[in-house]
């Protein structure tokens, strides 16, 4: 089943030491898509509040923001993603499917600022998205493994060349395209605006392929189609109650404080839910995920403000003065 465990002796917990470098490698590709939206994104929002003078402030905490950190944020994600069940993972990814649905539908007669603070929300869900999404398509894969690895690698190397691009943003973005004549620079200055429509390609893309994961791998744990109705008809209900509770919640002029309510009333309806559907294990993942729900949004508090302040105008980037 296991690649590299196939060309060794049948030790005992061999198999398991594999499942576990497989799910730590699996969270770390979540964690490094995670880490990639956030530094495009810290690009974007970087160049729109430099145009902006009323919010010069957010600018400098934008580009105070330590390496240090991320580098940590990247560490706490891949280990929240790996102890994670696929079951909740696929749960959480089939929930903010259908609330970025809702939101975008709600999100069709204003600005793309809430846009923007929905790829900021969907930080967990994108990682849950990604480690579902693996796990379904390298299922008894004969070299799974090493397909794992040479997938951490790449996202790693993305992850690596992200973060170097918002730095460089950071540090050199106004002094380059006042001067025009740094490559990098004059490309953001002319496409720069464009991020925030290339992430949601890139994302529609991600969460369909894992919602059909979500749904395989929901699926394959209930031996007659009763059992799965018992567990979808409850699932359904709450999954719509809880878009239609948080329909104000999910507005743009919405304050900080309504982020993390909303965080709570999510996963405390997934908790209530999975008591009486689930499994003991899911109630614990759902405790894990909550906690890396809202690591994710600490972390990305500074973004969350930008977004909110983000002028009610056409994404742009125009040059410094």
């Amino acid at each position: 089943m296991f690649s590299l465990g196939s060309w060794l002796p049948a030790w005992p917990g061999l198999a398991w030491g594999w499942a576990l470098l497989d799910a730590l490698l699996q969270g770390l590709v979540g964690a490094c898509a995670v880490s990639v939206l956030c530094s495009l994104l810290k690009v974007y929002l970087y160049i729109q509040c430099l145009n902006d003078p009323a919010r010069q402030e957010l600018k400098a905490a934008i580009g105070a923001q330590r390496r240090a950190l991320e580098l940590l944020q990247v560490l706490v994600l891949t280990g929240v993603l790996a102890l994670v069940g696929s079951r909740v993972a696929a749960l959480v990814v089939l929930e903010f499917s259908l609330r970025a649905v809702s939101a975008l539908l709600s999100l069709s007669k204003v600005s793309g600022a809430g846009e923007t603070e929905l790829l900021l929300l969907c930080q967990y869900s994108l990682g849950c998205g990604v480690s579902c999404g693996l796990s379904f398509l390298l299922e008894g894969a004969p070299h799974g493994t090493s397909n794992l690895a040479l997938a951490a690698g790449l996202a790693g190397l993305l992850a690596v060349h992200a973060r170097r691009l918002a730095l460089h943003t950071c540090s050199l973005y106004e002094l380059h395209s006042r001067q025009s004549y740094c490559g990098v620079c004059m490309l953001l200055l002319t496409a720069g605006h464009r991020i925030p429509r290339l992430l949601r390609r890139a994302l529609v893309i991600t969460f369909t392929v894992a919602d059909l994961a979500a749904v395989s791998l929901i699926n394959r744990d209930f031996l007659s189609t009763a059992e799965a109705v018992r567990f979808w008809t409850p699932l359904t209900i709450c999954y719509t109650l809880l878009v239609i509770y948080m329909q104000e919640e999910q507005r743009p002029s919405a304050g900080g404080q309504a982020v993390f309510q909303t965080v709570l009333v999510r996963m405390g309806g997934l908790f209530i839910l999975l008591l009486t559907v689930g499994r003991w294990a899911d109630i614990l993942h759902v405790l894990l995920s909550l906690l890396g729900e809202l690591w994710c949004l600490l972390r990305a508090g500074v973004l969350l403000e930008a977004c909110r302040r983000q002028v009610s105008a056409p994404d742009s980037a125009p040059r410094p003065r």
